[in-house]
């Protein structure tokens, strides 16, 4: 592999996976070998029972400037999409596909740009640096978002919000996507990372199969609608009154302490 593809950086942090765009000389320029990379990574995170929750961030100044397009033209002008390598058995990290049951927090900063805020968006929670700057500008190139920002823009954000920054093509500020709802937190640039891993750490102190089954019912509320959301609620419920975790939540909170949650 030649430095101009970039990787993927993974690292265990207790609990935590963090997963790292790893191509600053290029603003991480977004590669099919990072695709390849980030699809194996995110695979990782969904199946390994001890890896609780992701974090998701960018090296060097920026999140990312997006696609590199001369890398991707070719594959998607033949259906090809940036989400992943194709792979069945391997997870799409936009969740346009099989979703990672993992949450995922993601810090971004400087450009966020195109792919940058459906890679975003794709996960759950999001913390922005004040200097980040966001555009989903693929119209100015001739070409429509395909990694799911037409859909969860929409969702998370309103349709009018929507609408206002994907058909402009705009650029704009961290203060902006927190006021749509791109964005949940804005902190001061270089606390962004610190402060993800702060809010990963409080979700996997919690019990992994609720926090699983938390967002999987939300997850089945956007998919399905609202009658198969609500019949999936008491048969969930009961799975997770059965677990060994649940029985842990009652012991601690008899004895006025901390639970600690095995995952069964």
């Amino acid at each position: 592999m030649s430095d101009d593809e970039g990787s993927i950086t993974t690292e265990v942090r207790g609990h935590l996976f963090l997963i790292g765009l790893n191509r600053p000389e290029k603003y991480n320029g977004y590669t099919p070998t990072m695709a390849k990379q980030l699809a194996v990574a995110m695979t990782r995170l969904d199946e390994e029972d001890d890896l609780r929750v992701g974090v998701i961030f960018g090296h060097g100044d920026h999140f990312t400037a997006g696609l590199d397009l001369p890398k991707w033209t070719g594959r998607m002008s033949e259906g090809g999409a940036p989400a992943s390598d194709a792979r069945e058995e391997r997870l799409d990290v936009l969740g346009l596909g099989r979703a990672c049951r993992k949450p995922i927090v993601t810090a971004v900063h400087g450009i966020t740009f195109t792919f940058g805020i459906e890679l975003a968006l794709g996960g759950d929670i999001v913390i922005a640096a004040d200097d980040a700057r966001f555009s989903q500008l693929e119209p100015r190139r001739a070409i429509h978002a395909t990694g799911g920002a037409t859909i969860r823009f929409v969702q998370r954000c309103g349709w009018g919000n929507a609408m206002y920054h994907l058909l402009t093509s705009d650029d704009f500020d961290a203060r902006e996507a927190y006021r749509i709802g791109l964005v949940q937190e804005v902190v001061p640039a270089g606390r962004q990372l610190d402060r993800a891993v702060e809010l990963a750490e409080q979700i996997a102190a919690c019990a992994p199969l609720a926090v699983q089954a938390t967002k999987a019912s939300s997850r089945r509320y956007l998919l399905e609608g609202h009658a198969a959301a609500v019949a999936a609620l008491e048969p969930v419920q009961r799975e997770l009154l059965a677990s060994e975790d649940a029985k842990e939540g009652v012991r601690s909170f008899v004895e006025r302490r901390e639970a600690v949650f095995e995952g069964r």
